[in-house]
């Protein structure tokens, strides 16, 4: 195994499951982190570099398609979900939120397999980091480095990871129109999909942090048919 292996999360309740599972895809040389819950998985995914998520649909407490919902919205990574042999509906719903595949249980370790390789194939390389510069549009100045945002007039806010990342897509090129797709796979480093609203969601975060109205924004403009647009010069803050 070498230190370019992709890095596998298994998220799945059930320790007779996640632990064999999580040695064998070691044995096929992926490095692998283990997940006992959502939220231990979304602590992992916010600190590690994560490929693709084997995720178990129910689990207690916050279940398999709620957690996947959520990596959707923030742009990946790819999610293969294991689901029982009877729960249509988990599966049909798991692909409607963005889910890449799915496995049902119980499973062949070698099926699961042929369908991660299968899937990272088909995702592009990961996105570059972005530019770590900071940048002042319309009186904010935004820092990638620690997700904040300042405006001269003293005003303050504090962005989600998402939040920034796709600021600074937008300051990468202002006065251009970004479409769904285009954010979606820039934001992922992978190939968009259907669940577009994630990028209408998380510009309706970011317009009440810096739009004096928004709901009449003047800064992330919608351009109908087409995406967004911010509407403003962009400077290197000193």
């Amino acid at each position: 195994m070498t230190e370019t292996a992709e890095q596998i999360l298994v998220v799945d309740d059930a320790r007779d499951i996640r632990e064999p599972l999580g040695q064998y895809l070691k044995k096929q040389g992926y490095r692998v982190r283990l997940a006992a819950s959502a939220a231990d998985a979304r602590g992992i995914v916010e600190s590690a570099r994560i490929g693709l998520v084997v995720l178990d649909v129910m689990m207690p407490g916050e279940d398999g398609l709620s957690l996947c919902r959520w990596l959707v919205a923030r742009g990946g990574p790819p999610v293969i979900l294991l689901t029982a042999m009877a729960d249509e509906t988990d599966r049909i719903v798991g692909l409607e939120l963005g889910a890449d595949d799915y496995v049902t249980k119980p499973f062949n370790p070698r099926e699961l397999l042929a369908r991660i390789r299968a899937v990272l194939r088909r995702a592009p390389p990961a996105a570059p980091t972005l530019d770590t510069t900071r940048r002042s549009f319309a009186g904010w100045t935004h820092d990638p480095a620690t997700k904040s945002l300042r405006h001269e007039d003293g005003r303050a806010a504090e962005l989600t990871s998402g939040e920034s990342r796709l600021l600074a897509l937008f300051l990468d090129s202002p006065r251009t129109v970004l479409d769904r797709a285009r954010l979606l796979d820039l934001m992922a480093g992978r190939e968009a999909k259907a669940y577009d609203r994630a990028i209408d969601n998380q510009i309706s975060r970011l317009r009440r942090k810096i739009e004096d109205d928004p709901k009449q924004p003047r800064l992330i403009v919608t351009e109908w048919g087409g995406g967004y647009l911010l509407a403003a010069d962009v400077e290197v803050a000193p």
